[in-house]
């Protein structure tokens, strides 16, 4: 009897020690869950399946191990940290609803027990989502939502990957002003009169509103005239009497900020009355996804669409290659803007939790806050991840970088972005200008 207690009380002192060895979030977890909260039906259901397919893909190398890719979560079983964890992923369809967004947020906080969560590529619903995650101090990383306001929101359990589009809009007027003074390849200095006149579209959620102010921003800073600024519901049947007011401004340049199937629609419509300008832009979402290019075949040649990932990187990062050609071989598609996003989104939650080593909230804001992802481990052309922790935008990723890409036709006819900025990694000269429809 004295031997059994004896032998009871060492186990219990023990399970003690080990206990205060071993953070209590990692003592007996055999699987952390994630929601992701995505648009999987509606209007943004195209890029709905890019950024699911782009999750599972990180997921599916970050719980095996998989020595042919060059980033370290490939080269674990599950989270190290934690015994080997694997991550599961949750993902709820916010069918571009910010309430819904919010009610999936909480349902996936209080019935599902997450551990965090990831979303949600609109920005309204990201907004809404990321209060829930607020109230209850339960971490969220946004990968690919890029309106500027979510991150000077104060917020302390929100980290941002993905540049927002204050950045993203720099880079077009970057590319206007290098038009002007002969630094894109294959286009002689175009006269700064040709591209004076700059005219917007945006669709009205909390994204369009914010692309929009921020053209109008730019514009007076780089002193282009900005002759129309205009905002349309993102579920327009119609586009007819938005594409006649842009006409009728005699702008230069068109900008817009579309999700597809209004993407789709606008670019039908400027086809269809005959709208000729010399540079159509895209702030990335509708004008990147596949059902762009498959939808308006060759119309398409010479528009402009700001992303984070092009094919082309992998001549520049072999681990953007290696990632490529398993999302290829997945999905049949090369990764695009948003599919790149949410797997680096993904990525950037089993760095934080590798140095957590817990799932404990506090110890994951305590390893987000202290991230520090190198460039090299990214599928993206950034150079790392590193969160803000003061200033005016706090848990926005300061590493950040943008692509413009445009649609040009490849020696076997089918229709591709080619990188025109920056200019020092252009892979092709820029179509200028845009030709007829």
């Amino acid at each position: 009897m004295k031997k059994a207690l004896r032998y009871g009380l060492y186990g219990l002192s023990l399970m003690l020690v080990i206990g205060m060895i071993i953070p209590a979030g990692a003592l007996a977890q055999k699987t952390i869950k994630i929601g992701a909260i995505y648009p999987l039906t509606g209007g943004a259901a195209a890029a709905g399946r890019e950024l699911r397919a782009g999750v599972e893909l990180a997921v599916e190398i970050a719980n095996n191990k998989m020595a042919n890719v060059d980033m370290s979560m490939a080269q674990n079983v599950g989270i190290s940290s934690m015994g080997g964890a694997k991550i599961e992923i949750i993902f709820k369809d916010h069918e571009g609803n910010p309430t819904l967004g919010s009610d999936l947020a909480k349902k996936l906080i209080l019935d599902d027990k997450v551990d965090g969560l990831l979303g949600c590529y609109h920005s309204s619903v990201t907004k809404t989502v990321s209060a829930v995650a607020e109230q209850y101090g339960v971490p969220m990383i946004n990968g690919s939502s890029t309106s500027p306001a979510l991150t000077k929101r104060g917020f302390k359990w929100f980290w941002r990957t993905t540049p927002h589009d204050v950045w993203f809009t720099k880079d077009l007027f970057e590319l206007l002003v290098g038009l002007t003074t002969g630094k894109v390849k294959g286009v002689a200095a175009v006269p700064m009169k040709d591209l004076t006149n700059i005219a917007s579209a945006c669709e009205n959620s909390e994204w369009g509103s914010f692309v929009s102010a921020v053209i109008k921003d730019f514009s007076a800073k780089y002193k282009f005239n900005l002759r129309k600024s205009m905002l349309y519901s993102a579920k327009a049947p119609d586009l007819s009497s938005e594409v006649r007011s842009l006409k009728a401004s005699k702008a230069d340049v068109y900008l817009f900020a579309s999700y597809t199937s209004d993407a789709i629609l606008m670019v039908k419509t400027l086809k269809a009355q005959k709208v000729q300008p010399k540079i159509i832009w895209g702030q990335d979402a509708g004008f990147e996804k596949p059902e762009f290019r498959s939808t308006l075949g060759d119309s398409i040649e010479g528009i402009l669409t700001r992303t984070v990932f092009l094919p082309q990187v992998v001549q520049l990062k072999p681990v953007a290659g290696q990632v490529n050609a398993l999302y290829k071989a997945k999905t049949g598609n090369d990764l695009g803007g948003a599919s790149a996003r949410s797997f680096t989104g993904l990525q950037t939650w089993v760095h934080v939790l590798e140095k957590a080593g817990s799932t404990e909230s506090a110890d994951i804001q305590q390893a987000a806050n202290d991230l520090n992802i190198a460039g090299k481990e990214l599928v993206v052309p950034w150079a790392g991840i590193k969160f803000a922790t003061s200033g005016e935008e706090l848990g926005q990723n300061v590493m950040g970088s943008g692509l413009i890409g445009q649609y040009q036709k490849g020696p076997d006819g089918s229709m591709g972005l080619q990188i025109v900025y920056p200019f020092d990694v252009a892979s092709a000269d820029m179509i200028y200008p845009f030709p007829k429809f």
